[in-house]
């Protein structure tokens, strides 16, 4: 019998890459209600996982998952961090304010960081992890894929950006991957 695992998102794309890491657990995820809306105060991206999977579960009475995700871009003193998704309107208006806002520098590190909590149906949480990927910031779009930030950030180690991954290399090292690669083993466990 498999148990109810509310995600503490309305994005359907958001669940179905969650349902592809969690294959082969006993775990059926579900949507949180549209209505239910939980506003990110924390100040860190492991703070806004907990607050999200904590609300989430102590109001519907389920156990729930939340991640918080972002780019933090070393040369912009961390910005856009918890703020990645609210960077602009539309990805592309995303992308250009991080460019515009790098210019020139040459110094281009940057790391995309997931963090994802886990709360029991009372709101205490279970489990927590975080997964980090280092890349730099292209000075311009490369690939087709993904979607967000993924066209610029760069990962040296496979010449590639995100957007020029398959599903499954940028599934295996991502942010999320590996934060999901350290979380299946414990959530078996559950």
């Amino acid at each position: 019998m498999s148990r109810k695992l509310i995600v503490a998102t309305s994005n359907p794309g958001k669940l179905r890459e969650m349902a592809e890491y969690l294959t082969g657990l006993n775990w059926q995820l579900e949507l949180k209600p549209q209505e239910l809306e939980i506003a990110e105060t924390g100040t860190t991206f492991i703070a806004n996982a907990r607050l999200k999977a904590s609300e989430v579960a102590k109001a519907l009475g389920e156990w729930a998952i939340a991640d918080d995700s972002g780019l933090v871009v070393d040369a912009l003193n961390g910005a856009p961090g918890i703020y990645s998704a609210r960077y602009g309107k539309t990805d592309t208006e995303r992308i250009t304010r991080l460019l515009t806002a790098l210019g020139e520098e040459s110094q281009r590190q940057a790391k995309f960081i997931c963090a994802i909590a886990i709360a029991r149906p009372d709101g205490t949480i279970a489990l927590e992890t975080k997964g980090v990927c280092p890349g730099e910031i292209l000075r311009e779009t490369r690939g087709e894929g993904g979607f967000g930030y993924d066209p610029i950030f760069y990962v040296p180690e496979l010449q590639k950006t995100f957007a020029q991954m398959s599903s499954e290399t940028k599934n295996r090292v991502s942010h999320r991957g590996k934060a999901f690669a350290q979380l299946l083993p414990e959530l078996a466990k559950l």
